[in-house]
């Protein structure tokens, strides 16, 4: 039988001291071999079904991750795709309450509207900002910039009381943390950092009701036979949430099968486990050296400020971590280890 350990051994081999997942995560050798394979079928001129295939292989594996029936997953490319399909669902002057400085593809379609009232509060007051007129929630389940977390609970039942609606961003949180997708209204992820996957794919998990999304983007793939969708308005939409799909990135999710079921393999609380004692690991190591962190307990994304300024000298040295405004962010996996942590503790000790 198969350990965390092997199972990882197996799939990476990293040249240099990666710390960076928060930014983009190492491919596991079997989603390489899986593009090279997509890649190869393409020049060879073969029929493309079997990448098809895989988009539904990956639409049903992030439900089960999601814990939510397939048909409420849309499968896209991006983010900020779906915050603007969420964003076009709201009537002018409605209220969207998001939290300071989150990621901007999650707020940014909100802005651009032009006829939105968006309304930014601390991250840590986002719950008890919710008010009678406030429609929709908009926020990241990890911050990108430094790792805290939202209390997604008590927004949850804030937002519950007040009659909004609820959009989480779970990029930085699905693939180590439980998602609990239908715990909200929408919830979005890309797969590139904590899910293993190339660039190019992103999942929408909807209500059963679909909400009040209207399929503005829909081409072809939403309709409910696809093929007999190509030419002229789609005639009938998909009776699913394929009908708020994008055009796949075929390749991407040839990739994102094989990274999938490699977490499906190994299970999100072991990953979650490795990474939080790697991230607790590093976290002591810094006080040890006078360094104190932004809070941000039980997440695998440390931030230290005044440190960003030394990631060029870190990178030149083989450790790859991030400058976010000033703080150094070193982000733990699956495939890093103790003497992964050591090493950065002891450059920034030097």
């Amino acid at each position: 039988m198969e350990t965390f350990e092997s199972l990882v051994r197996a799939e990476f081999t990293p040249e240099n001291t990666y710390l960076n997942t928060a930014s983009n995560a190492l491919l596991p050798a079997r989603t390489v071999a899986a593009l090279d394979a997509a890649a190869r079928l393409r020049a060879a001129g073969r029929p493309l079904d079997p990448l098809f295939a895989d988009v539904e292989a990956c639409r049903a594996a992030y439900a089960r991750l999601a814990g939510v029936p397939v048909e409420r997953v849309a499968a896209g490319a991006t983010v900020a795709l779906y915050s603007s399909l969420v964003a076009a669902s709201l009537p002018p002057g409605a209220e969207v309450l998001t939290a300071d400085d989150d990621f901007t593809s999650v707020l940014n379609p909100f802005h651009a509207r032009g006829d939105l009232k968006v309304r930014a509060v601390p991250l840590e007051g986002l719950a008890d900002a919710v008010r009678p007129g406030t429609a929709l929630v908009a926020v990241s389940a990890a911050q990108s910039a430094d790792g805290r977390i939202a209390d997604l609970p008590a927004l949850r039942e804030a937002a519950r009381s007040h009659g909004a609606r609820t959009y989480v961003d779970f990029s930085q949180a699905a693939g180590w943390l439980p998602v609990e997708a239908d715990a909200y209204d929408y919830s979005v992820t890309i797969t590139f950092k904590w899910l293993l996957g190339p660039h190019g794919a992103a999942f929408l998990v909807v209500p059963e009701d679909f909400g009040d999304l209207v399929p503005v983007q829909a081409g072809w793939v939403a309709g409910e036979d696809p093929w007999a969708s190509c030419y002229g308005p789609v005639v009938e939409l998909a009776h699913s949430a394929r009908r708020f799909d994008a055009s796949p990135a075929l390749f991407s999710y040839a990739g994102l099968r094989a990274s999938l079921g490699l977490l499906e393999e190994i299970g999100v609380d072991a990953v979650r486990a490795h990474d939080l004692a790697l991230a607790d690991r590093f976290r002591a190591g810094l006080a040890t050296l006078g360094h104190e962190p932004v809070p941000a307990p039980g997440s695998p994304i440390v931030s230290v400020p005044g440190l960003g300024r030394t990631q060029p000298e870190l990178s030149a040295a083989g450790i790859q971590v991030s400058n976010r405004a000033g703080n150094l962010r070193a982000s733990f996996h699956l495939y890093n280890t103790a003497a992964d942590v050591d090493r950065l503790l002891d450059a920034l000790s030097g």
